[in-house]
């Protein structure tokens, strides 16, 4: 059986989610007890006591399937002493093999299971294009909040831009937020062929629109109002980030921001009325739960936990989540090449390097990219590869986990001089991470921190030796299409010659690159970074 083949995937998933569908059937029947959801709607009569409200959050998960059953059940147990509820920041639909294989399905189904209060969307819940989420949207039995999307054509909002929930006598509204980056970095998704607009984030709107939505919040009651905001605190190209937003609107409490991947359990921020908000983050891959706690007194504070410190596992939750795996395995467990050293996308520490400075898992990537396009350079964005395997045995998914997008490779026509200024571009952060840092086959260069010039850059000759680029020479370049069509390194390749573009997913050029080219065996040439980035401090 071969698994390579996209539609044939999809149709298995199709046929086997038939059976997830029953096992959430049964489980949400005989197990129902396991999320309580309080009755609000005595709440005027006094019939619900002042407790404590806990909100559980997340951010970044990316497929990371395993930590929902443990969020849940803490929510479940906290239930029993404070009003507790579940929401996210966003960036759950794509990132690993469970959404990748079911176009978002699998996520969808955990995330219904879950029983989230309020959901907000990030940029890569795109991925699979905006038809596919909106389809997806109604299934996860969950508000799904964003107050700067909006149809282009209509101009009619796509989502609500809040959800107000009752906890005993007071209301917390919670409103959403998605970086406009993403009309960018998933353009595919909001244009059609002919490159008409179908969605738009209001890029220039932004905090007046997260303004409107928390004064019409505040106007129908809200005590508290809590951002699920997909930002994040570092500027972006569109000079847009968390912590502007907090300085330009006031009448929030806390920010529960998302899109950075940074950890941070509490920072303040002073609004446009010059009063701190809470800006909090939880990492990704649910690396950690965050909770906010609004106290009886009604103070606002926020704490971070360790997934690793979690044992509580709702049953429910767990059973579906089972049942995913049980899917996933039957089509990515086949072993398909041993390595001889782990493909990395962190240092031994533990610390991501793919965004940063060279790695094995970039330098096979991209020389996947050149063999099969036959094209002089292979390129790639750091963060298009999101993950390492640490063992020997390869699974085919460990390749989807590495690569779990719906990309094409391409092979295009670039000007050397254009090479240069997309190596100069997406290496000015250095040494901050960057998820633009071009990772690179057939190609060396040198980067200065003192300065952030990018000198010495050389290309492999036919002859195997490398030699200084030619800025007015024409070199044919291998990439995805989110390099191409998209931002992916900063759009510098938007608008070059196309010459032949795949048939079938990166990741399974990679698998081709493997299978043809290193016979399944990925030997001690990938031990460690090749040499082809270097950094001078």
């Amino acid at each position: 059986m071969k698994y390579t083949e996209r539609d044939f995937i999809f149709r298995m998933v199709n046929r086997l989610s038939i059976s997830l569908v029953s096992v959430l059937v049964l489980t949400s029947c005989s197990q129902r007890h396991f999320t309580p959801k309080p009755d609000f709607s005595a709440v005027t009569s006094g019939e619900f006591p002042l407790k404590s409200i806990v909100v559980l959050y997340e951010n970044d998960v990316h497929c990371a399937i395993d930590g929902y059953a443990k969020i849940a059940g803490l929510r479940d147990a906290i239930n029993d002493t404070a009003y507790a509820c579940l929401v996210s920041s966003g960036d759950f639909l794509q990132g690993g093999t469970a959404g990748a294989l079911s176009r978002g399905q699998f996520i969808t189904d955990i995330i219904r299971s879950s029983g989230y209060d309020a959901i907000g969307l990030g940029n890569h819940e795109f991925d699979f294009s905006g038809s596919r989420l909106l389809e997806l949207m109604p299934q996860m039995d969950a508000p799904v909040v964003c107050s700067n999307l909006f149809d282009a054509k209509s101009g009619k909002m796509l989502c609500p831009p809040y959800v107000i929930k009752q906890f005993g006598p007071r209301k917390v509204a919670f409103v959403g937020v998605l970086t406009p980056e993403t009309m960018s970095m998933e353009s595919y998704a909001f244009y059609d062929n002919e490159g008409r607009l179908l969605y738009d984030l209001r890029m220039n709107d932004v905090y007046q629109l997260v303004q409107q939505a928390v004064d019409q919040a505040r106007g129908e009651g809200a005590d508290y109002v809590v951002l699920l905001c997909h930002i994040g605190e570092q500027s972006s190209d569109m000079d847009i980030n968390s912590h502007k937003l907090v300085a330009s609107t006031h009448g929030i409490n806390v920010v529960l921001d998302g899109h950075a991947h940074s950890v941070i359990a509490s920072e303040s921020v002073l609004n446009l009325q010059g009063e701190p908000v809470i800006v909090t983050q939880t990492g990704t891959q649910f690396a950690n739960i965050g909770k906010l706690l609004i106290s009886r007194d009604g103070h606002c504070s926020t704490t971070l936990l360790p997934i690793k410190e979690c044992t509580l596992q709702s049953p429910r939750v767990l059973a579906t989540v089972d049942s995913v795996k049980q899917l996933i395995q039957e089509v990515s467990a086949r072993v398909v090449a041993h390595a001889v050293a782990p493909l990395r996308i962190n240092d031994e520490q533990g610390v991501r390097q793919v965004r940063c400075a060279e790695t094995n898992s970039g330098d096979i990537v991209t020389d996947a990219y050149r063999y099969v396009m036959d094209a002089e350079i292979g390129l790639s964005n750091g963060g298009g590869i999101r993950s390492e395997r640490l063992t020997h045995d390869i699974t085919y998914g460990d390749l989807i986990n590495m690569l779990p997008f719906e990309n094409y490779v391409w092979k295009v026509e670039v000007k050397g001089s254009k090479i240069i200024e997309l190596l100069e571009k997406n290496t000015a952060t250095l040494p901050g991470e960057d998820g633009e840092f071009p990772q690179v086959s057939g190609l060396k260069y040198t980067v200065h921190l003192s300065d952030h010039t990018v000198t010495d850059v050389q290309v492999l000759d036919k002859d195997g030796l490398y030699k200084p680029i030619d800025p007015a020479r024409t070199y044919t370049v291998a990439t995805i299409d989110y390099c191409i069509h998209s931002n992916g390194l900063r759009g510098v390749l938007k608008g070059s010659k196309p010459l032949k573009r795949t048939s079938t997913l990166y990741r399974d050029i990679l698998l081709e690159y493997i299978e043809k080219a290193l016979g399944g065996q990925i030997g001690p040439e990938y031990a460690k970074p090749q040499g082809r980035i270097n950094i001078v401090k």
